[in-house]
């Protein structure tokens, strides 16, 4: 029997160590992201893959600014209770169009993953040297 829970390890971190490797579930994600654009009608989605990413581009920036509108930004406004919950299905409607864009662009869950380290460690280099 395979054990789902997660524990704590010696650090304080989640673990899960009966659960797939993380490409695995990005691969799985993909597959989700598959099945649920065959399904769509594309009559009005664009042809060329150029313009499938700048129509992909649009919706991330919108669901980003519905994102935002579940926290309280609004400095001069009265905050009200952050719905974590509403914030989550709006962070994961920007995961399918990042998914569909990946997708796109013929990236794998491998190319995500060396794309990821390669710019990661260029991110870490600029704060190491004050960017």
């Amino acid at each position: 029997m395979v054990n789902h829970m997660s524990h704590k390890n010696g650090d304080g971190r989640r673990t899960e160590p009966d659960a797939p490797a993380a490409a695995d579930r990005l691969e799985e994600i993909f597959e989700l992201q598959r099945g649920l654009a065959s399904m769509m009608r594309h009559g009005r989605y664009p042809e060329g893959t150029e313009d499938r990413v700048s129509a992909l581009c649009t919706a991330i920036m919108h669901e980003a600014v519905e994102l935002q509108r579940t926290t309280n930004w609004k400095w001069w406004k009265t905050p009200t209770e952050f719905d974590r919950t509403e914030a989550r299905e709006e962070l994961i409607d920007i995961w399918h169009f990042v998914i569909q864009a990946s997708l796109e662009l013929e990236l794998t869950p491998d190319d995500i993953l060396a794309e990821y380290r390669r710019k990661n460690e260029i991110n870490r280099d600029r704060q190491r040297d004050g960017y």
